[in-house]
């Protein structure tokens, strides 16, 4: 049975429904009412002994009482009217704490005797509206860089709310606001968060902080509502760069002020905060380094100081920058200039006096060498009479007092003109008054050289490629070596180590002009016979005594494609046509002829491949572009003709490619003519000597008896060389000049197509020319030599070298 009982007293209402179960047969019945919280303390929930079916009156004697199980007793029974009353204001959050379910059970048991019988009594505890929406923390605090993007969102505290269902949180609102917005979040339970939306970007030097109210509202009725404050800190980034108070500055400052004295105070600003607003001054480059030594900045606080003493006489004025920096991570700055102008006063400064000052000196001058002598006076009396005299710390001088006020200059490391060839030495005057006042005066000194380096190349080893078939007298190239010493002892004289090379002298072969290191040759070369060559140039120099270096040179003869191929096979008796016969029923694929040539070039120009030039039918024969072989494609048929030509072109690899061609005329038999390829059943004795092998044969002992003519012509020419005389044979050293250099034979001297004309023209008579200055005049001499004597005669004049030079060969011969 169910009943329905609503009873109103002060808020809320009470429903009723009986559930009637037979459990045992003392629980008769389960009872299930629904009340509001927070009812008044008295209220009447129902009527339970009608309820029940008891009689109202048997309640006292039937000992009727109410037990609350685990919980705290919140109501209790009216014996004399049998209704159930609120005994203790009930608080469903108090009672039902946990937000898992919005449903609340108070379980009574009532318990009657005779007979004894109970009931089990359920309590819906059902929520108000009774708490209003409040925040764990009163105040959120956030900071958000000032650089954060439009559009970054940050999580806020939710707020809390005992109530559930419609009662709990439902949304949340935020005060007005031009930078920030809200966006509402439910999670998977229903709860509700806020997120703060950044929608316009921050200056923290406009709005250092944001005051926002969050207010968390509920779905009550009447609804409530919790507010929190939020103070958004905006976080500074380095977005402003320091700045001056004016552009540019102009000061005053009294000539002699102390050292530390406070010319000016520079002050900076920065918008920005913390390490961003923190100011670093220093100079700009613009800065003189004299600038920067007369005056010191402070760092920190931009107090510009005298740091030594400022001379009128020295420097009027004075121009600096100034820039100041932040400390940011990327550092702004700002800059100011500073005029500084100096106000004379009336002073003595001490004088200094150069009593003796040896220069120029060799750059051997041992150490401990007195160069100068110097005095020095100041006309103050006292400590500002007394002087002290001094020079820079990197210099490989020092200073030696001899007597009272007067200075030796001393020589205190060893010195090197090639690294430093003048020294601009101050002496620096300095009177002990306060302010201290100085002087000084520079002089200079000039090392002389001496010879004590040796010529240098740029390379160690020099690798000169020279085309074959080159002009007599070509230039291959300047070897020109460095020698840091000067005059005499800078001037350098080339030559050639003599080497000889099959009895040829490589003085033969390559000439050196003895002035500028230009290396020439003296014939033409060919890549066939010569290949490569070794030999050293020394480079001497004019000291005393002189010094020398030598190079490797490594001469390359590079090949030209100056050799046509040279077709051995088939060897050809007449002409350059080759007649062949095969047998007309030749098979597919069978070896008709070989065409092999030849080219003595190097590898890459001689590599030959051939091709057909000509073919009376294409379809019936094919050529091996690399070996030559020439096949039939098919066989043949009788519409073929009976004679075939076949033009082969043989080129070889080079730029650009030379050629040789061979005609080969083929004749098809009826005949029974044995095939090349049935020829290995044949005895060996009939194959050794066919066609092919015949012109193979004829054509390598051809090149064989060539190359042994050739041989025997160069043994037959070197031994024909005369040999030199025993009373004068030719020196190396046979013209000297005035420099006392010597110069190979063959040398060429001049520098001038006449020189090398008038060289190349007795050289071809065998006689060796070399041009030597005279020692007192600017003419030449001309020295003719017979390769064959040791005898040497001179012409007097430059104009008449070449008659002379012809002169002085009739009378040797």
């Amino acid at each position: 049975m169910t009943h329905y009982l609503e009873q109103l007293r002060g808020v809320g209402y009470v429903s009723l429904i009986i559930f009637l179960s037979a459990i045992t047969n003392t629980v008769s019945s389960i009872i299930h009412y629904s009340v509001p919280e927070e009812m008044e303390q008295g209220s009447v929930v129902a009527n339970l002994a009608t309820d029940l079916g008891l009689d109202v009156k048997t309640l006292n004697e039937r000992k009727m009482r109410l037990d609350v199980v685990a919980n705290k007793k919140y109501l209790d029974i009216n014996k004399e009217t049998g209704e159930l009353f609120i005994l203790e204001r009930i608080d469903r959050e108090s009672l039902c704490p946990s937000k898992t379910t919005s449903y609340c059970v108070l379980k009574l048991d009532a318990t009657i005797e005779n007979p004894v019988r109970m009931f089990n009594i359920e309590v819906e505890i059902t929520d108000i509206n009774d708490n209003a929406p409040h925040f764990r923390r009163g105040t959120m605090h956030l900071d958000i860089s000032e650089s954060s993007p439009v559009g970054e969102r940050f999580s806020l505290n939710n707020a809390a709310d005992p109530d559930v269902g419609t009662n709990s949180v439902k949304t949340y609102h935020l005060s007005t606001s031009e930078h920030f917005a809200l966006e509402i979040q439910t999670g998977r339970d229903g709860t509700k968060f806020a997120d703060l939306i950044l929608k316009k970007s921050l200056d923290r030097e406009q709005q250092t902080v944001h005051n926002l109210i969050l207010t968390a509202v509920d779905g009550g009725v009447p609804t409530r509502t919790g507010t929190a404050s939020i103070i958004i800190r905006v976080l500074d980034v380095n977005d402003n760069a320091p700045s001056f108070d004016k552009a540019k500055y102009v000061v005053n400052v009294m000539e002699n002020s102390p050292i530390g004295s406070l010319v000016i105070k520079l002050n900076a600003t920065d918008l920005d905060e913390g390490s961003n607003s923190e100011i670093v001054y220093s100079y700009s480059l613009y800065t003189s380094e004299r600038t920067q030594k007369m005056f010191n900045l402070n760092q920190e606080n931009g107090e510009i100081r005298v740091k030594e003493m400022i001379n009128y006489e020295d420097l009027k004025l004075y121009e600096m920058e100034v820039i100041a920096s932040d400390k940011g991570p990327n550092s702004l700055s700002g800059q100011c200039k500073l005029t500084i102008q100096v106000t004379d006063m009336n002073d003595n400064h001490p004088e200094i006096s150069i009593k003796s000052f040896q220069s120029p000196i060799k750059e051997n001058t041992p150490t401990d060498t007195v160069i100068a002598v110097i005095s020095v006076s100041d006309k103050d009396s006292g400590d500002n009479g007394i002087v002290d005299l001094h020079i820079a710390d990197n210099m490989p001088f020092k200073l030696r007092e001899s007597s009272d006020n007067y200075y030796e200059l001393l020589v205190s490391e060893p010195l090197d003109r090639e690294k430093v060839p003048e020294y601009d030495i101050t002496f620096t005057v300095t009177d002990r008054g306060s302010p201290p006042l100085s002087d000084n005066e520079t002089m200079t000194l000039e090392l002389l050289d001496v010879n004590d380096n040796v010529p240098q190349f740029p390379q160690s080893f020099y690798t000169i490629r020279v085309m074959e078939n080159n002009a007599p007298g070509a230039l291959l190239s300047s070897l020109t070596a460095f020698d840091p010493d000067l005059h005499e002892n800078q001037y350098l004289v080339y030559f050639i180590i003599e080497k000889e090379i099959a009895n040829t002298s490589m003085s033969m072969l390559f000439s050196i002009n003895p002035e500028n290191g230009n290396l020439y040759a003296l014939k033409t070369f060919d890549y066939e016979i010569e290949k490569e060559f070794l030999f050293h140039i020394e480079a001497r120099d004019s000291g005393s005594p002189p010094l020398s270096s030598n190079v490797t040179v490594h001469i390359i003869i590079v090949d030209q494609n100056d050799n046509a191929p040279v077709i051995v096979s088939p060897w050809r008796a007449h002409g350059s046509v080759v007649e062949e016969k095969i047998p007309r029923s030749t098979d597919k694929g069978s070896l008709v002829a070989k065409v092999i040539a030849l080219d003595t070039d190097s590898v890459h120009n001689s590599r030959i491949t051939y091709q057909f030039l000509q073919v009376t039918d294409t379809t019936l024969f094919s050529l091996d572009q690399y070996n030559g072989e020439i096949r039939t494609m098919r066989m043949f048929s009788y519409r073929d003709p009976r004679h075939q030509r076949l033009v082969v072109v043989a080129k070889d690899n080079g730029d650009p490619a030379l050629s040789a061609t061979v005609t080969i005329k083929l004749t098809t038999m009826e005949t029974a003519v044995k095939a090349y390829s049935d020829m290995t059943e044949e005895p060996l004795e009939y194959d050794i000597f066919s066609d092919i092998n015949l012109y193979l044969v004829i054509g390598l002992g051809s090149v064989s008896f060539l190359l042994l003519i050739t041989i025997l012509v160069t043994i037959v020419i070197k031994c024909q060389k005369p040999k030199s005389s025993k009373a004068a044979p030719p020196s190396r050293n046979s013209v000297i000049s005035e420099r006392n250099s010597t110069i190979a034979d063959s040398t060429l001297v001049s520098n001038d197509a006449y020189w090398y004309s008038l060289f190349l023209a007795e050289t071809r008579k065998g006689k060796l020319v070399v041009r030597q200055p005279l020692p007192k005049g600017s003419r030449y001499i001309v020295s003719s030599i017979p390769r064959g004597t040791g005898l040497t005669e001179t012409s007097d004049s430059a104009a008449s070298t070449l008659q002379a030079s012809t002169t002085s060969s009739s009378s040797s011969t």
